[in-house]
């Protein structure tokens, strides 16, 4: 726990408080499995204490060190946003992710969590340099490799589908042959086949 982002409140008059922090590198190492590194920004707090609750304004800017999804090099995002918290008192815990209950005999608040988080929510999907500013050589190693894999990968399938095909088409193949053999059966009655004496009877009546 810092100290520099533990604020007693219980010392604090009714109204409206500054307070002001520097951001640094060692303000991420300290924070445990932290998607941020390195960075570099100043974040202002603006804490309002009522009767019953507090209500924290945080806002921040700077830079952060990321790594760029387009050439997977390190590079600098700008930073800039802002939060509001609202910290009251009591028992029951809620699922309103900018209200924080405060046991009733808590004195102080660490702002280290709603700090970082702030800063982890200005980083967009996706990140990459500036036009003309990625490492073209890494960019193009990657690309030789994302082509080659792309190519590799339908030719796995396409043996299966070809198979599959086949499959078909002689399950089609044989489908019909047997419909056209019941076609022509109808179609051309079977000398073969004795014929009823009854019906020569009745012809040579006739």
């Amino acid at each position: 726990m810092n100290k520099q982002f533990i604020i007693p409140f219980i010392g604090l008059k009714i109204g409206k408080h500054d307070f002001e922090f520097e951001i640094e590198t060692s303000f991420f190492e300290s924070i445990e499995h932290s998607l941020i590194q390195k960075g570099n920004l100043s974040v202002s707090l603006t804490l309002e204490k009522k009767e019953t609750m507090l209500i924290a304004f945080f806002e921040a800017e700077g830079t952060i060190e990321t790594i760029c999804d387009r050439c997977d090099t390190s590079m600098d995002l700008d930073i800039y946003g802002s939060y509001r918290l609202i910290y009251k008192f009591g028992l029951e815990e809620e699922e309103d992710e900018t209200l924080v209950v405060l046991h009733p005999d808590s004195y102080q608040i660490d702002v280290t969590m709603p700090i970082y988080e702030l800063v982890a929510s200005q980083i967009p999907l996706r990140v990459k340099h500036d036009e003309g500013e990625c490492d073209e050589e890494m960019w193009a190693l990657i690309q030789k490799h994302t082509i080659n894999a792309n190519e590799a990968e339908p030719s796995e399938f396409m043996d299966e589908d070809w198979d599959d095909d086949d499959e078909d088409f002689e399950e089609d193949e044989i489908d019909d042959e047997a419909d056209t053999s019941l076609d022509e059966g109808d179609e051309e009655p079977d000398n073969d086949k004795p014929i009823d004496p009854r019906w020569s009877i009745l012809k040579n009546l006739n």
